[in-house]
């Protein structure tokens, strides 16, 4: 006589042969063919979610949250619950009961002697060590860079430099050093993909000697649409002459879309008084002293093609001599504004040649005719105090004196006037 006897998945967890033999006690009662009853089992596997969901899946059933929670901002907050690796520290064949496993935890022979299954002391420190692991793993702690490494904000992408653009078969890009000016991710909603997301990356890239180009990169990842921005620059160069190896030609405006630049040439030793994105092209070509100005639009792409169309657009001395077919003079206040002819023209326009309405001042000439608007000096406070009348009162025979001592020494090489002559016994003697 046979009989299966069904267990319960959650009671028998491993499948199980058992035979249960009836022992012949009462003999007389029971038939000769009935003295031996065999009973079998019928194994059962447990029936649990525990044993069919991997651990990705419980944590992203904890961890998630819905499409219309994650557009109001939820489960992005200081109190969100973050993924464990809850394997990481534990090791097969050792648990809270400290048990000693020939060959799962250790050898099977150690030396001469066989080891035997036995218990261990236990270790009280076993929990706090898988605790203090996994509280590690919440707590990420960041990449320190150096002052010099960092970019424009923090850790961020923006304003760090990525190296050279990879080489294009033996070709390599020796001295070249690439500045990220930006890295946003993009939403992009397709009807048959959905929402994706992408990340588009812009470089600028330059060798420091007047060699310089931008480019853009779109990708799934960062990583790589740096790298694509990165190499597309490097084919999209394009070189700028440097005035005296530091400043631009002249000043000159330049417009993208709304975004409007005015850039103005400085002397050796002013620095870079500019946009954070002007800078760093500024730093890829190898400009040293610059100012610049943008009105309108902030727009970062628009303000960087308006800058590099300007600095393609400006002409060198030469050129606007030529144009002009005029003489280009200098006068600079550190040399006391003597004239320096700086270029010449292959024929000169003589003076009755050069119309009345004509425009001869340099800076307003490369600006076409644009003058930029200076902000009114407000009055100091002492001067409307009673001291300060005073002051000007007995400052007033004084006043102009410089400019005409320089006026002279620009036009007779030395301080001198019509009395000069009559009287060269009280001829001014300079130190």
């Amino acid at each position: 006589m046979c009989s299966r006897i069904l267990t319960l998945g959650n009671v028998l967890h491993k499948p199980l042969s058992l035979v249960f033999r009836q022992k012949p006690a009462l003999q007389n009662n029971i038939n000769s063919n009935l003295q031996k009853a065999y009973f079998n089992t019928t194994p059962v596997a447990c029936i649990s979610f525990f044993n069919k969901l991997p651990a990705e899946k419980l944590w992203k059933s904890v961890t998630s949250v819905s499409n219309p929670g994650a557009k109001k901002g939820r489960g992005r907050g200081a109190g969100r619950i973050r993924i464990r690796d809850l394997n990481r520290g534990q090791v097969i064949g050792i648990g809270k009961v400290n048990m000693l496993w020939p060959g799962l935890s250790a050898p099977v022979i150690r030396g001469r002697e066989l080891l035997k299954q036995q218990r261990l002391p236990d270790d009280p420190e076993r929990m706090e060590k898988l605790i203090k692991i996994r509280d590690s793993m919440t707590h990420f702690r960041r990449f320190k860079l150096s002052p010099i490494e960092r970019g424009w904000s923090g850790f961020r992408m923006p304003g760090r430099k990525i190296g050279p653009p990879d080489p294009i078969g033996e070709d390599e890009y020796h001295g070249f050093d690439t500045i990220v000016l930006q890295l946003r991710s993009l939403l992009i909603m397709k009807g048959s993909l959905g929402r994706t997301r992408n990340v588009q990356a812009m470089v600028v890239t330059g060798n420091g000697q007047g060699l310089a180009g931008f480019g853009f990169g779109r990708s799934k990842e960062a990583p790589a649409a740096l790298r694509k921005a990165k190499n597309r620059a490097g084919q999209k160069l394009m070189h700028f002459e440097i005035y005296n190896g530091h400043t631009i030609f002249h000043d000159f405006y330049t417009q993208f879309g709304k975004t409007k630049i005015y850039v103005q040439q400085k002397n050796k030793g002013y620095g870079l008084q500019c946009h954070r994105a002007i800078k760093a092209i500024c730093e890829a070509i190898g400009i040293k002293d610059l100012r610049a100005k943008v009105e309108g639009s902030d727009n970062l792409q628009h303000i960087v093609k308006a800058f590099f169309i300007g600095l393609l657009q400006q002409r060198n001395h030469q050129q606007l001599a030529e144009e002009k077919k005029l003489h280009l003079v200098e006068f600079k206040a550190e040399n006391e504004n003597f004239p320096k002819v700086i270029a010449s023209p292959s024929t000169v326009r003589t003076k009755e040649e050069i119309g009345k309405d004509e425009t001869l001042d340099f800076t307003q000439y490369v600006m076409n005719d644009r003058l930029i608007l200076k902000k009114k000096k407000y009055p100091r406070f002492y001067e409307k105090m009673p001291h300060y009348k005073i002051f000007l009162r007995k400052y007033e025979k004084y006043r102009n004196h410089a400019k005409i001592r320089q006026d002279l020494k620009v036009e007779y090489g030395e301080v001198k006037s019509f009395l000069t002559d009559k009287y060269p016994e009280e001829k001014v003697q300079e130190a």
